[in-house]
């Protein structure tokens, strides 16, 4: 079996698009603006596979033509977003200096790993809390059966949302189930009460 690569370049050449180039690092700068003002998000920009679905031309120049009728101002809006975004990082990159940048690596080795991986404990104890029992984390020999740990006398396991959906799972699990789901500002919790 053959393989081939096409990098991205030649398949904009292939399309007759123009290739544009940027200055090094300045696509990341204004890739991460703009996923802090959310300038290409669908309701500024409209939701482009659909688009490009109802879009029946077939060159690029039709193509452009063809989007900016459907949305003459979405351009100029996301524009407007991330250069305000970028505007808002120009303001603080001068504050950054190894003092900072030592917090942030130390923030993120130390804290935010440890927060990370062992947040099972600050979910058992959440819902200990609530339901006013105690809880202890597992047991190595428990943890092999896949208990988690324990809220009152009730052996808990602790799994991703997304365990719910797999259908043919090599484990069963007798036990309770709380699900969790990571958030951007912290974890879903769900289970039945107790």
């Amino acid at each position: 079996m053959k393989k081939i690569r096409i990098k991205n370049e030649e398949i904009t050449k292939l399309l007759d698009a123009e290739v544009v180039l940027f200055p090094k690092y300045t696509t990341q700068l204004i890739n991460l603006a703009n996923q802090n003002a959310q300038g290409t998000r669908p309701e500024v920009v409209g939701q482009m596979s659909d688009l490009i679905q109802e879009f029946k031309g077939r060159r690029i120049r039709e193509w452009e033509e063809w989007y900016l009728s459907q949305h003459p101002e979405a351009i100029e809006k996301a524009k407007t977003k991330i250069l305000l975004m970028m505007e808002n990082f120009k303001k603080v990159i001068t504050l950054i200096d190894a003092e900072m940048i030592e917090a942030w690596v130390r923030d993120l080795v130390i804290v935010k790993t440890f927060v990370g991986l062992k947040f099972q404990e600050a979910i058992l104890r959440h819902i200990a809390s609530s339901v006013e029992k105690s809880y202890r984390l597992a047991k190595p020999e428990e943890e092999a059966r896949g208990i988690d740990g324990y809220i009152g006398g009730t052996p808990i396991s602790i799994k991703p949302q997304s365990y719910e959906s797999k259908q043919m799972l090599p484990e069963s699990i007798d036990i309770r189930i709380i699900y969790y789901e990571k958030v951007k500002d912290g974890i879903n919790i769900f289970f039945e009460e107790f």
